[in-house]
């Protein structure tokens, strides 16, 4: 087959053979060599031509299947099935939930990362056992692996990494791996860090907002302790320390309950969208003035909230993506805190 021709094998170089395989075929179908639907050779045929083990093979074919550039047909072979989307850089990008405020950071990463990458986005839900599966099935096939790192407990509890997270991170080498958002207990200090600081970020944002935040009587945090997909605790001290210092009452309540009893001088700090919408809702049927009466601050900003005039406390998404965009093509390794922001609107 005209692929033998093509390949090339260097048995001195420090490369893994199976990691030459996905380079050799990826360069020809970037040269043209190689076009959609070319079939090549089966993974015996390779082996015995290369001398190489079949599980070498074995392991370079299901790296290129990982990565849709080769599809296996039952009875038939392998072929080439991506040509366009071959690129210098693959990275893969997991998140843990699919949010508004998450994927504005994966657009940005995206827009400012161009074209000369491709990027592949999952979702893994908090979840310790799918993360674990995705990074053993991708360990190999990505040039760097950006990662935004929050779990959850068997109690639904948020936890930032778990033994089995760290072990699994340890197995990708540092220059790789690049953490978002989520920074606490990152067992390598030298990897690649965009992150917030939950417990200051939202305490320092507070105290932006101190001046109008003091005429309200009662400060309430809309803080759900168990959920799907649960919040780092650090919210929840940050606030605490921001109302002790300040000698403010407060109350921390797991969610706007229906028909829930809104005093005149109530100010809210919301984190669930869910929690905003029928917080409004109940502020409008009760006939108060929001921010006059009542107030609101939410947590993460969203064009909705910007339009419909909410205040909020939020991390720059902008400069979280931008900003791993940038060090991933500069190949530099940093540490980088994200600016958080306290923006006033008519609800506060």
């Amino acid at each position: 087959m005209n692929l033998i021709k093509l390949i090339s094998i260097d048995e001195n170089s420090r490369i893994p053979k199976y990691q030459q395989i996905i380079d050799s075929i990826i360069h020809n179908i970037s040269e043209g060599n190689l076009k959609m639907d070319e079939k090549i050779p089966s993974i015996n045929v390779f082996s015995e031509e290369f001398y190489l083990s079949r599980d070498t093979v074995e392991k370079a074919y299901s790296i290129l299947k990982e990565r849709k550039i080769i599809v296996s047909i039952r009875g038939k072979g392998f072929y080439i099935s991506r040509t366009k989307l071959i690129s210098k850089i693959n990275i893969l990008f997991l998140i843990n939930k699919l949010s508004s405020y998450k994927l504005r950071t994966y657009n940005y990463f995206i827009n400012s990362i161009g074209a000369n990458a491709h990027t592949d986005l999952h979702i893994y839900h908090c979840n310790e056992a799918l993360f674990l599966n995705l990074i053993e099935k991708n360990k190999g096939a990505y040039d760097y692996f950006v990662i935004m790192p929050h779990f959850k407990t068997n109690d639904f509890k948020h936890i930032s990494l778990t033994e089995k997270v760290i072990d699994a991170l340890k197995l990708i080498p540092k220059e790789k791996l690049v953490i978002l958002d989520n920074a606490k207990s990152v067992p390598n200090a030298k990897i690649t860090q965009i992150y917030q600081d939950f417990e200051n970020d939202i305490y320092d944002a507070l105290n932006k907002g101190i001046a109008k935040i003091k005429k309200y009587k009662k400060i309430m945090l809309v803080y759900p302790k168990k959920a799907i997909y649960p919040y780092p605790k650090r919210i929840l001290h940050g606030f605490r320390k921001f109302c002790v210092e300040h000698d403010l009452d407060f109350e921390v309540i797991e969610k706007i309950y229906q028909d829930m009893v809104i005093k005149k001088g109530d100010l809210f700090v919301t984190i669930e969208e869910e929690d905003l919408v029928n917080l409004v809702k109940q502020v409008r049927e009760d006939e108060f003035k929001l921010g006059t009466d009542v107030g609101i601050i939410s947590y993460n900003d969203t064009p909705l909230k910007e339009l419909l005039g909410i205040t909020v406390i939020s991390t720059d998404f902008k400069v979280m993506g931008e900003t791993a965009a940038k060090m991933i093509l500069d190949k530099t390794n940093k540490k980088i805190k994200v600016p958080f922001n306290f923006i006033d609107r008519e609800s506060l």
